[in-house]
């Protein structure tokens, strides 16, 4: 499924300059070949800031947040959720530097763990790989910039609605009562992710509900009005 940013035409998320960055079948088979298949259980830590960056992940099932530790204790999440099909632990991990971030598996996650000088390797072996890489990096680095952006100049309501587009797009399924986020968030973990309090969040997603753009069964969140609840983001 692809959005529409309404601000300026342009598809939401990471591709957003309409090349496809994705990793296609070949890419992740020479991938698996060099690496281990590791199980994570929901809640896991993958990595922890401070760990010597010597990984590269390719995520095979699941979802990742990546999320730093505020001076009072909340974890407040950084960049996009990592889905299936993903690199991740690129950029620490090719800057020979220690991990400044945490990793945590939202739920169950399998990925393909490849040891640093493996992966250097396989790039120097497959230079479209390499490529694919740098184009990758270069536009989680205006992703990255991009939320920056939000943080500072967007109110609430408009980054609550960025991210629930954003995440329905990673995972979102068509159901008879609109597009279903295949993927329970907490309150909290949707304030982490916008960089608010749970209370707010609350709040704004009852006022999705009132104007329909959303319906909520227990944690399961529907999007019921995409183009409503684009609006929130003009």
């Amino acid at each position: 499924m692809q959005l529409v940013d309404a601000r300026g035409g342009k598809t939401l998320g990471i591709n957003s300059g309409g090349e496809d960055l994705t990793l296609n079948d070949k890419e992740k088979q020479l991938i698996r070949a060099v690496g281990v298949l590791m199980h994570y259980p929901k809640g896991h830590t993958l990595f922890s800031a401070g760990d010597v960056a010597d990984k590269i992940y390719l995520i095979e099932t699941g979802y990742v947040k990546i999320y730093r530790i505020a001076t009072d204790g909340r974890r407040v999440t950084v960049g996009c959720i990592r889905s299936p099909g993903e690199l991740m632990g690129l950029a620490e991990a090719l800057h020979h530097g220690e991990r400044t971030c945490f990793a945590g598996a939202i739920n169950d996650v399998k990925a393909i763990v490849v040891r640093k000088y493996k992966f250097q390797e396989l790039l120097l072996q497959e230079p479209n790989l390499s490529i694919k890489v740098a184009k990758l990096l270069g536009a989680r680095m205006r992703e990255a910039e991009a939320i920056v952006h939000e943080m500072v100049c967007w109110q609430v309501s408009g980054r609550l609605a960025m991210m629930l587009l954003k995440v329905s797009e990673l995972c979102g399924i068509k159901t008879d009562r609109g597009i279903k986020i295949d993927l329970r968030l907490t309150h909290e973990e949707m304030a982490n992710m916008i960089g608010t309090s749970r209370q707010t969040v609350t709040s704004a997603l009852n006022t999705f509900k009132q104007e329909k753009s959303i319906a909520m069964e227990g944690r399961d969140i529907y999007i019921t009005d995409v183009e409503k609840l684009t609006r929130w983001i003009m």
